[in-house]
């Protein structure tokens, strides 16, 4: 279907259109028009009917109503042609009736592949073959990436930049009625001349499929690149844990694409600028970078622009450095971002020698900081000059490297295609640069295959939500540490609990009715004497079912959440982060997918803004991470043994003690689905 041989188009105006695109863009293949009154558009003379064509067609595209549709696209799939476009909207994005319409357009197909409805279609730029009913800015090409779109018109406004991306595909998924996303993976990964792939997501429907699609595509070494947008909401609104208000749809979709190797960027611009480099090479070999340019201005905004990415700007070694030296001038200070000042602008046989030597030193990318003046100035020569003399050291090296405008409109297309041309890409705009650069470094680390998925519908019953006592007694059975203590009646038995601690406790109501204690009231700390017992049970125990007294826990050098949620799309994911009353204003979480191993646990620890904390901060202990791992890997074994029931899973605070000391669970809640 994406590659035809031959293509049907059904309807008058927009028929019209596939056929002057196709026709436009040098299509070799034949043209069918189909229509009920006319004989002829544009000169080609018209079938009534898909029976009545000399053979079946590849692909077809069908402009015409929604009822006339699912008639056209009945017709074709008797005649086993290979696959449909249908334009038309008002199927499943509007409603009951739009619904119907779809599931009967979907039985009507049968086997055969339809793209939307509610879509333009695609265009094939390598073959000339567009089923694509609106205007577009491309041209012909050899080799180069695919963008999979679920906007139609934003697939449009990509055709139409200056920004020398080599786009060979573009595909719009519309309703993804028939044909998902994961689908159009697979088609594309079979055409070799695909060197790269681009990911618009609204939302992903088949998870199991998307994983397949992606390791598909990492076995055959196609880098792929997703702009996720429109944050799903959860099916259910989630407000009684820490751990639903923290992990959400969106950054569990961020450990998804991550798992496997897929770059998030965040814009529209990244996203492209992100193609461009990874069709020159795939992804990157690591994220160190330096940065050229004439200018102690641009050097800083690199610096800038890089401070809190996952982009490096190593220091030279001395070596390099006095390689380096010996070929500017002495008042030139050797650093990274690199001001070579403008002593040699003029003399790019002296500059080639110095981006060279700069191409030596150890890193992953080298960047020349540089913008074109506008073509009527007349000066653009030298420009070129300094250009030409940095893309010869990077085909002398080997090196890759990249040209970077720090205003986009600040590199002509002509320029950008001649990079292209060369095997260096330009890059427009610093920020949109850099998370290009972060991107595809990203897609060049190397993940563990992804475990299969069991995305495990909870079962229709009530859902139960344990106390902090009951929580705490299933979660103590799978090895989390919790503080000695015991559930109180009366409060007799709450000054035996406290006199056996020795010293002071924490008296709490408990109620699966009261999640959040410090809000309600229900916990006092540092309950010390038989008095100051007597009175907190006499307060606390008019809250709830029964008070809970525990001794005290000392000693933590931080405090951590651990978590379990359920996600509508992924399903049960684990959730790390710094813990705690301010949980939810930090916001500093990682989110783990299932299952997990200790180097996991390790590696989302240290991705914590949090971290210099456990590590030891200004003299500080360094907190116990085996015993945070121990909990951790605890409470996903307590998530797998309840996969179909478990809602979520809360320990917040667990408090984290100095190395070699543990870490306690202060407080839990479970919420479980009952098997009805």
């Amino acid at each position: 279907m994406l590659r035809p041989k031959s293509v049907a188009v059904y309807g008058g105006r927009y028929a019209e259109a596939v056929i002057s695109q196709c026709e436009g863009m040098g299509y070799e293949g034949r043209i069918w028009p189909l229509h009920p009154t006319r004989d002829a558009i544009l000169g080609r003379p018209c079938a009534r009917r898909a029976d009545d064509l000399p053979q079946s067609p590849d692909a077809a595209f069908i402009g015409v109503n929604r009822q006339a549709s699912v008639e056209i696209v009945r017709e074709l799939s008797t005649v086993n042609a290979g696959g449909a476009v249908v334009f038309a909207s008002g199927f499943g994005e509007t409603g009951k009736e739009g619904a119907a319409l779809q599931a009967e357009l979907v039985n009507a197909a049968g086997a055969m592949p339809i793209l939307g409805p509610n879509c333009y279609g695609f265009i094939n730029y390598l073959d000339g073959a567009l089923l694509w009913p609106d205007a577009h800015g491309g041209r012909r090409i050899d080799r180069g990436v695919a963008l999979v779109m679920q906007s139609s018109n934003m697939a449009v406004n990509i055709t139409m930049t200056r920004r020398a991306l080599p786009l060979a595909y573009l595909i719009a998924l519309g309703n993804q009625a028939r044909v998902d996303m994961s689908q159009v993976i697979h088609a594309l990964l079979e055409d070799e001349r695909v060197s790269a792939i681009g990911l618009h997501i609204e939302g992903i429907g088949d998870v199991a499929g998307f994983i397949e699609a992606a390791e598909a595509a990492a076995s055959r070494s196609v880098p792929m690149v997703a702009l996720k947008v429109g944050r799903s909401k959860r099916t259910r609104r989630l407000t009684m844990s820490h751990t639903a208000s923290l992990a959400g749809a969106d950054n569990v979709m961020d450990a998804l694409l991550e798992r496997l190797s897929i770059a998030r960027v965040h814009s529209l611009p990244a996203l492209l600028e992100t193609l461009k480099l990874l069709h020159l090479g795939g992804p990157l070999s690591g994220n160190r970078m330096v940065s050229l340019s004439c200018s102690g201005g641009e050097a800083a905004l690199m610096s800038d622009s890089a401070e809190g990415r996952g982009v490096e700007l190593p220091d030279f070694d001395q070596q390099t450095r006095a390689r380096i030296a010996a070929t500017v001038n002495r008042l030139v200070t050797i650093s990274n971002p690199f001001d070579y000042h403008m002593f040699d602008w003029l003399h790019p046989d002296r500059l080639h020698e110095t981006h060279c030597e700069v191409m030596r030193h150890d890193h992953d990318l080298t960047a020349l900081v540089i913008d074109y003046p506008k073509d009527e100035i007349g000066q653009s020569v030298y420009w070129d000059d300094a250009v030409d003399a940095f893309v010869r050291a990077s085909e002398l090296t080997g090196r890759r490297a990249a040209v970077i405008a720090t205003l986009p409109e600040c590199m002509p297309e002509s320029r950008a295609s001649a990079l292209m041309a060369r095997g260096v890409a330009p890059l427009f705009g610093i920020d949109d640069a850099l998370s290009a650069i972060e991107a595809c470094a990203l897609a060049g680390r190397q993940h563990a295959a992804m475990p299969p998925l069991r995305v495990v519908s909870p079962p229709p019953g009530e859902i139960l939500t344990l106390n902090e006592w009951e929580s705490k007694q299933q979660l103590s059975r799978v090895g989390v540490e919790i503080p000695e203590g015991k559930r109180c009646e009366n409060v007799d038995e709450a000054l035996a609990v406290a006199r056996a601690a020795g010293g002071a406790v924490a008296v709490k109501t408990v109620s699966a009715e009261i999640l959040h204690k410090t809000e309600a009231g229900a916990v006092m700390l540092e309950v010390q004497g038989d008095d100051a017992v007597k009175a907190a049970f006499g307060g606390l125990g008019k809250l709830g079912e029964f008070v809970l007294v525990e001794a005290m826990v000392r000693g933590s050098v931080a405090e951590l959440i651990i978590g379990a949620a359920r996600d509508p799309v992924v399903g049960l994911h684990l959730l790390i982060g710094a813990g705690g009353v301010m949980a939810e204003v930090l916001r500093d979480v990682a989110v783990l997918l299932l299952p997990v191993e200790r180097e996991d646990i390790v590696d989302a620890l240290r991705s914590l803004r949090l971290w210099p904390l456990l590590e030891g901060f200004r003299g500080r202990p360094a907190a116990d991470i085996d015993a945070v791992a121990k909990a951790v890997l605890a409470a996903q074994r307590f998530a797998m043994d309840h996969l179909d029931t478990l809602e979520e899973l809360d320990i917040n605070p667990l408090m984290v003690r100095a190395r070699g000391q543990g870490a306690v669970a202060a407080d839990a809640l479970i919420r479980l689905r009952t098997k009805s």
